[in-house]
């Protein structure tokens, strides 16, 4: 074998050894992006309108970062019963066999409300668990029900409260719907049933989650999501007007989220 044959493989070797890997995505320039691994922990208020695929679909529009998407969801679920694997939950084993940069604590919407000591002993033994599996915790906040929108002072403070106990950050979708429905009331973030988000209410958390992640703005990402199937065929995930996504994007792009912690 020819000496730059012989560098060529060993190269090959190292970079292929990396713990961050690098990924070909082409959609703007054929430039390569890390991959950020990312788990979203929860319930239904995760996984209406397939939030986790939403983000790795608007990934593609990052000038940096491809954000690989895994879930541990089950509906109505609260964050004690993943740390115990109770109720169908497998978060411990998916956690004690697969590697995160990041995992996302999905709350039950109530809790806030109705155990606030749940609450912060949950969180804290959840915190705990991920940071023991060398990924960083990031709380997202839940969003006042449609019926009850004064149910959003208790929640934000309680996440607030809860991010600077534990030095975790909060990706504060609780307050961006609360602004969609002060400058917008006419667009509909709810799904028929009063709490779980429709595709707008999607829409608007895959974009905090992308500006989270990469810091960067959401101008380029379309009004339409799309993925592949499990055939390589084109799936559709959301369909939103212009001026609607238009909207959505401008409203968290100007919103001020507070300094990361990590």
């Amino acid at each position: 074998m020819k000496f730059k044959n012989i560098l060529f493989v060993l190269l090959l070797g190292l970079f292929g050894c990396s713990s961050f890997a690098q990924v070909g995505k082409d959609t703007l320039g054929g430039v390569k992006k890390d991959t950020l691994r990312v788990l979203f922990v929860g319930n239904s208020f995760t996984y209406f309108y397939n939030l986790p695929q939403v983000l790795n679909a608007m990934s593609a529009f990052s000038e940096k970062l491809h954000i690989e998407t895994r879930t541990s969801l089950v509906g109505g679920s609260k964050i004690s019963q993943h740390l115990n694997q109770t109720n169908g939950t497998q978060t411990i084993d998916i956690l004690n066999d697969q590697t995160f940069d990041y995992v996302v604590i999905n709350h039950h919407s109530l809790v806030t409300i109705d155990d606030p000591e749940g609450f912060f002993e949950s969180s804290k033994q959840m915190v705990e668990l991920i940071r023991s599996k060398n990924a960083i915790p990031v709380l997202m906040m839940t969003w006042a029900y449609h019926s009850n929108p004064l149910m959003i002072k208790n929640i934000a403070a309680a996440y607030d409260d809860m991010g600077k106990r534990l030095g975790v950050d909060v990706v504060p979708c609780g307050n961006l719907f609360s602004e969609v429905r002060k400058w917008r009331p006419d667009l509909n973030m709810f799904d028929d049933d009063d709490k779980h988000p429709s595709k707008h209410g999607t829409y608007l958390n895959g974009l905090a989650f992308f500006k989270y992640f990469t810091n960067e703005k959401t101008i380029d990402i379309p009004k339409r999501i799309t993925s592949v199937d499990k055939n390589g065929q084109k799936l559709w995930l959301l369909f939103l007007s212009q001026d609607n996504a238009d909207f959505l994007q401008q409203l968290v792009d100007d919103y001020d989220f507070k300094t990361r912690l990590n």
